[in-house]
């Protein structure tokens, strides 16, 4: 049996196993809560493992660890920054936003601002931070199949896209769930055995390893490399500001804390989810640097520039044909759960946020936005699809990181702001979203990322030979303030103040608020009531 054939077998066995998924949830996908946030009826455990499998994308299974093998400690930054990031969630964001929202984040800025502005600008940020981050698994995924099957880019990209389609329409978020479940069992065996059998090569001691890596190429693969200017040092903790943050703003990640049913249940899957992803973040320097011994720097850099292939080439050279396969079909189904999640958030937004509550201005009947839901996961994958064919040479942690510095940019400082500030007001909102998505958009656009082409190895020919507008790679450093600025001064000098806002009805009482972020209570007096049992008439 050949290469190719046994590489098929796995391929197809993946997509019957998604599409079997969808077939089941097709059943239960029949309303707009379910296709939103399946109803709300996902254990904690279970949240956890699709936590894991939404967050743990391309870009950590494909794009860090060819960083790593190409550039050494460097590439690490990444992990680093990813898995810091999960307590910024924990401690701040998780809890409050089940308690606050019901199918996407604009419903938990709406909890508090009763604007149509508002929910139309969130739309905006979530459509626009889901097509960054789709851009780059569909670029992982174009890479890889062609790989796996010899399929060119173009053609992989599009497999993808129409499956994606299929699951979203069909399935909703219960397949989506499901689907990100088994996909994260899957990536964590399959990282934990080429892990293992990197280690023994090295006698499982780690420290052999990092040894070999001194020996064949060289100590500053292993070190933080000290920044040679003023700019690059910027560069690292704009970039680490940006993975850190970000996380708290990707939709994608967000809506998952309202598919359980209360607040306790979404904290417990974080703590499932970050135990899961530490671990496989813990394991990517043994991957990225055994890919560099085992099959060199050289080969890795020629089957992809960008390092993307690293882990299945280690997989092909350790384990043979058919662990390569397991290994790409691994990598395949990583893709398929993210980009399943990141067309529910972005449909959502659409359908949810801009047609049922704005254009329609909460009208529309319930079949009306299924339909809507339908239609605008449709529209979101085609534009992804023809976003992410001209981004084949784009690095996928690359890519992935951009999204996190829009998110990081124009959702953080609002969603804190809306929970922690009680002055804050609906131009501060506006501004402050606006701002930040602009911004970070505007900085990448003019940074040496996209003047010279994104690829972390040696430096490329400039594409456009003038000098750098913004200098840094990723922009969080100055989106971010920015976007808590635009906050400040649309509040400041926003004309009406919150106060006035709450007595126009513009905007809830920030003590319910704060009671509702903490509690999850939405009405207090009536809860109070329901809770106190009726008083006994008095007989004489």
């Amino acid at each position: 049996m050949s290469d190719q054939v046994i590489a098929i077998i796995f391929f197809v066995a993946i997509i019957a196993l998604t599409l079997g998924i969808t077939a089941w949830a097709a059943r239960q996908n029949t309303d707009t809560s379910h296709h939103y946030v399946a109803g709300g009826e996902i254990k904690g455990w279970q949240n956890g493992l699709a936590i894991s499998g939404d967050y743990l994308s391309a870009a950590s299974f494909l794009g860090i660890a060819g960083a790593i093998a190409l550039t050494g400690f460097s590439g690490f930054y990444l992990s680093i920054g990813f898995l810091v990031a999960y307590l910024v969630v924990l401690l701040l964001v998780a809890e409050p936003l089940r308690n606050m929202g019901k199918y996407t984040l604009a419903d938990m800025l709406a909890s508090r601002f009763n604007t149509s502005s508002v929910r139309s600008v969130a739309a905006l940020s979530t459509i626009a931070i889901s097509m960054f981050y789709m851009i780059a698994q569909l670029n992982g995924s174009g890479a890889l199949i062609g790989l796996l099957l010899g399929f060119p880019y173009w053609l992989s990209v599009i497999v993808i896209g129409i499956l994606m389609t299929v699951y979203i329409v069909a399935g909703g978020m219960v397949a989506t769930t499901w689907i990100q479940i088994i996909k994260a069992v899957l990536l964590i065996a399959g990282t934990v055995t080429l892990s293992i059998l990197v280690l023994a090569r090295y006698g499982f001691n780690p420290l052999a390893l990092f040894a070999a890596v001194e020996n064949d190429i060289g100590s500053e693969a292993l070190v933080p490399p000290p920044p040679s200017t003023l700019i690059a040092g910027l560069d690292v903790i704009s970039l680490n500001i940006a993975l850190v943050l970000g996380t708290a703003g990707l939709p994608h990640i967000l809506i998952r804390f309202l598919t359980v049913p209360d607040a306790k249940t979404a904290r417990s899957s974080i703590v499932t989810a970050t135990w899961i992803i530490g671990l496989f973040y813990l394991l990517t320097p043994i991957l990225g640097y055994g890919a560099a011994l085992v099959v060199g720097q050289d080969a890795i850099a020629e089957a992809n520039a960008a390092g993307n292939l690293a882990a299945p080439q280690l997989a092909d050279a350790l384990g043979g044909p058919i662990f390569f396969a397991f290994i790409s079909a691994v990598a395949f189904a990583t893709i398929v759960a993210v980009v399943a999640g990141l067309v529910v958030a972005a449909s959502s937004a659409f359908a949810h946020d801009f047609y049922t509550n704005v254009i329609r201005g909460g009208e529309a009947t319930e079949q009306e936005q299924f339909r809507a839901a339908r239609y605008a996961a449709v529209g979101i994958s085609v534009a992804a699809i023809l976003l992410a064919l001209p981004a084949e040479s784009f690095n996928v942690a690359f890519l992935v990181a951009l999204a996190f510095a829009v998110a990081a940019s124009a959702n953080v400082p609002v969603i804190l702001l809306t929970i922690f500030w009680k002055r804050f007001n609906t131009t501060g909102a506006v501004t402050g979203m606006l701002v930040g998505l602009i911004s970070a958009v505007v900085l990448v656009m003019i940074s040496p990322n996209v003047l010279t082409g994104p690829n972390p190895a040696p430096p490329a020919t400039p594409i456009i030979p003038i000098d750098y507008i913004f200098p840094l790679k990723s922009p969080a450093l100055v989106s971010v303030p920015l976007g808590f600025l635009g906050c400040y001064l649309g509040t400041i000098l926003g004309g009406r103040g919150a106060e006035r806002e709450r007595e126009q009805g513009l905007q809830v009482s920030y003590d319910e608020i704060r009671v509702r972020a903490n509690t999850g209570i939405t009405n207090i007096e009536q809860e109070i009531r329901e809770a106190t049992p009726a008083e006994e008439p008095r007989t004489t």
